[in-house]
């Protein structure tokens, strides 16, 4: 079958890693389900992949993606939650989980097989492409909002780095569940849509906000890591889910963090439940994820790149 795997692993050029072409299909094994790919979206995960980062040589080749939907052995519509071993369903209580290309082969291919419990239904209200943007990124998304930090209608949020996928998120669910939300970019045109998506305002990256905020949403890292704390009022929380642009803050504000009482929560992925409450939010409310572009299978480097030079907003998504 055709896929998109990884095939070397580049520290600095990834996407000199990146192969496309044929590799074995799916083999049955028990307690798992082979799915029909319909539509896989791209994350930063699978560029974290090509450098090495949770891959390790030994597991190469690598069909790439983590996310997916399509049709399952049984004609049915579905959506791939991505964390294996969540549960032990498929594996085995002893398995530490992993997101699915850390282990088993990934969802950029015709076919993928993945343990049962990890396929939910596909509500008909959202396409194949729709359905693909939102277990890793909108799940991660929903996670940071509704369950570590916790907010209510009314509350204020920040959202760091307009344009990546899990920020993209953030703005779109934020402002549908009744949130003040605030956003921030370094590109007029990113600030301009986000805006367009329901955020109350939209300003460069490390500008002062009007207000400070209940939550911020963070996954730019390095480079807005003091903005995002001096952006909180006392006792409000930072949920924290990536470092695009690197791990270590010049200024880590601690002092800030412990006069004002401040709460750093760590985020990663999201329960299959959560992603079930995703899936009926959106098919429920009308929210759709925010699609960049759309890309045929054998064009996935296309996309790649687009991931790596950040001129996208919202997902990158590939359909078989």
């Amino acid at each position: 079958m055709f896929a998109a795997y990884a095939a070397r692993i580049d520290r600095d050029q990834p996407l000199n890693g990146l192969e496309l072409g044929e590799r074995p299909a799916p083999v049955a094994r028990p307690g798992w389900t082979t799915v029909n790919v319909k539509a896989a979206s791209l994350n930063h995960h699978d560029l974290w992949s090509l450098r090495g980062v949770g891959l390790g040589e030994e597991a190469l080749p690598m069909i790439l993606g983590c996310d997916a939907a399509g049709i399952d052995q049984d004609g049915n519509e579905v959506v791939l939650h991505s964390v294996i071993g969540q549960s032990g369903h498929g594996v085995g209580p002893d398995e530490p989980r992993s997101i699915l290309t850390e282990r088993y082969q990934g969802t950029f291919a015709e076919q993928v097989t993945v343990p049962a419990w990890n396929v939910l239904p596909k509500p008909k209200e959202l396409s194949f492409a729709e359905a693909a943007c939102l277990p890793t990124a909108w799940l991660t998304a929903y996670r940071m909002l509704f369950t570590n930090a916790g907010v209510r209608p009314g509350d204020s949020v920040l959202v760091q780095g307009a344009g990546g996928g899990v920020a993209t998120a953030a703005i779109v669910l934020g402002a549908a569940a009744g949130l003040r939300v605030f956003a921030t970019s370094r590109s007029e045109d990113k600030r301009k849509r986000a805006v367009e998506l329901g955020a109350e305002a939209a300003l460069p990256t490390g500008e002062r906000l009007p207000q400070r905020v209940d939550a911020v949403i963070e996954t730019v890292g390095a480079a807005t890591w003091s903005h995002s704390v001096k952006s909180l009022k006392p006792g409000g929380t930072l949920v924290i889910s990536g470092a695009t642009s690197g791990f270590n803050p010049e200024r880590t504000e601690l002092n800030r963090i412990f006069f004002l009482e401040l709460k750093v929560v760590g985020s990663t992925m999201g329960s299959k439940d959560e992603l079930a409450s995703l899936l009926n939010f959106c098919a429920a409310k009308g929210v759709r994820p925010v699609i960049d572009t759309t890309l045929p299978l054998d064009r996935a480097r296309e996309g790649f790149a687009k991931l790596a030079e950040g001129e996208m907003f919202g997902k990158v998504v590939l359909t078989v």
